[in-house]
């Protein structure tokens, strides 16, 4: 058996990211309102020494006052409606190919749980573990969340559930955007890097590991570097090149 971690935004979906789009949604509908925006200006002002750059992934006080079954249902209607859509198909193909195979597979992402487990049940997930938010008395609270897989937290989550179902960390396979990822990718057997940011790149390349591209994008970018494209086409993708940075 294989374990296969996969990431959410970025990589199961193109930017922009799930959770910023679901504030969106929730400040939209009138679901946000004043306690909450006031909640994330006192988060910043509290934690961002504590935090730092991170401040802001960390900041879950959006969510202040909500009743946790209430957010549940709206971040289901919303993966449903806004989030399935962005779902890249050919990154389903792959994750199909896995359950064929027999491999589980676990979405490892810094996405609320709330959002994280409706996306999970779209795409056949068998265990999901993401972003946990402080909570009591059944309404978030504004606090940091208690569990939030990012960077080198990512690869702890990942080794404590490879000790859980006895499957070594260098067994697994793991799919990923982002720079920030790259702990948990030079820990597993097989590192995917899709679509990657110019940080992942550069290291996917350097360290030989498989690249995923769009293949939209990809074909794209292919014709224009053989001047395939119409003029106008290839002057709107701005004259860059595959890859380039």
């Amino acid at each position: 058996m294989t374990l296969v971690f996969v990431d959410v935004d970025g990589t199961l979906i193109a930017p922009p990211g799930s959770e910023p789009a679901f504030i969106l949604h929730l400040f939209r509908s009138g679901t946000l309102r004043a306690r909450q925006l006031l909640a994330v200006g006192a988060f910043m002002g509290r934690y961002s020494r504590q935090f730092g750059a991170q401040t802001f992934k960390k900041n879950k006080a959006y969510l202040a006052g909500l009743k946790v079954g209430a957010v549940a249902a709206l971040a289901a209607e919303f993966v449903v409606r806004t989030i399935r859509p962005r779902l890249r198909h050919w990154m389903l193909d792959r994750l199909a190919e896995h359950r064929c195979r027999g491999d589980r597979l676990i979405l490892l992402t810094g996405t609320p749980d709330f959002i994280a487990a409706a996306i999970g049940r779209l795409v056949g997930a068998d265990r999901i573990y993401a972003s946990r938010c402080a909570e009591t008395g059944g309404r978030f609270v504004a606090a940091p969340p208690l569990q939030h897989p990012f960077g080198p937290e990512k690869v702890a989550a990942a080794a404590s559930i490879c000790r859980q179902l006895g499957v070594p960390l260098h067994r697994c396979v793991a799919y990923a955007d982002a720079v920030d990822d790259v702990p948990l990718l030079t820990r597993v057997g097989h590192p995917v890097a899709v679509c990657p940011a110019p940080g992942l790149r550069r290291v996917a390349m350097a360290c030989n590991w498989e690249i995923l591209e769009d293949p939209v994008t990809a074909r794209v970018a292919a014709l224009d570097a053989c001047g395939l494209l119409p003029t106008q086409r290839r002057r709107s993708h701005g004259g860059r090149r595959f890859g380039a940075d």
